[in-house]
């Protein structure tokens, strides 16, 4: 594993390359090009805005800048799930021709979706200032660096797993989007925490990663406050175990992926 990761290492240039030109790739011949990394995490923000503060009456003071903040992380990790599970079956031509780590598909995927996340910070924060909050400097220079680096861990290591299985069983990537969906609405995206019913909130809190890293996104942008460190601190080693065992059964699969895809 640790040969195998050193490889990919030596490989940086090529994804980074790779990033580049997925970027540009996906933007080729739109006219506002990269403008519109700020613009679809706005445009989601506006549709559930109207469904649960003007159709359902959400009473919460600032709900648009509380969905902006979940929205922005989710975006990036269902982006990168969805596309990084597909990464092998898509890219698999260049695993036929050229030689190199197959973990930089997966991984690819991940950065440029990673780009687009960074990108829709600034705007995050004049949206922030504009309804009157305030972001702690110290928080947020301390905190957001350790959220993002575990949101990456975690991504990482679901997105090597699905990667692999992908190639094998071919469902796995349509039950991903019904998955990924109800695991949306399931996390404290749309709602505060303080809205799920005690009976549950060890399946829907307690219990889910994504849960604990978005409500520490909102505690640096939306509740000015220290994110809760011992969840944090959960979820970093749940994200290294899983990676580990992830990485164990992508290792086990790899040699068959020129011959499946």
């Amino acid at each position: 594993m640790i040969k195998n990761i050193k490889d990919v290492f030596k490989y940086r240039t090529l994804i980074g390359t790779l990033v580049e030109r997925e970027l540009k790739a996906r933007y080729r011949g739109s006219l506002l090009g990269l403008f519109w990394s700020f613009i679809n995490p706005l445009l989601l923000v506006l549709v559930y805005f109207i469904a649960f503060k003007i159709c359902l009456r959400q009473n919460m003071e600032n709900y648009a800048v509380f969905l902006f903040v979940g929205i922005l992380p989710w975006t990036w990790f269902s982006s990168s799930m969805l596309e990084g599970a597909n990464s092998i079956l898509v890219g698999g031509h260049y695993l036929k021709k050229v030689l190199f780590p197959s973990e930089t598909l997966p991984i690819v995927a991940i950065c440029s979706n990673f780009v687009h996340f960074i990108l829709g910070i600034p705007i995050l924060m004049m949206v922030v200032g504009a309804a009157g909050k305030t972001i702690n400097t110290y928080h947020f220079l301390i905190y957001f660096p350790i959220i993002v680096i575990i949101q990456m861990l975690f991504t990482l290591s679901l997105v090597i797993l699905f990667s692999a299985l992908t190639v094998h069983f071919r469902d796995i990537q349509h039950l991903l989007i019904n998955f990924l969906t109800l695991w949306f609405f399931s996390s404290p995206i749309i709602y505060p925490q303080e809205m799920v019913p005690e009976k549950i909130s060890y399946i829907l809190i307690k219990f889910n990663p994504m849960a604990h890293i978005v409500i520490a996104y909102q505690d640096i942008f939306f509740y000015e406050r220290v994110p809760t460190l011992r969840n944090l601190g959960y979820t970093a080693v749940f994200s290294l175990l899983l990676f580990f065992l992830s990485y164990a059964v992508y290792n086990k699969l790899r040699d068959t992926f020129v011959e499946e895809v």
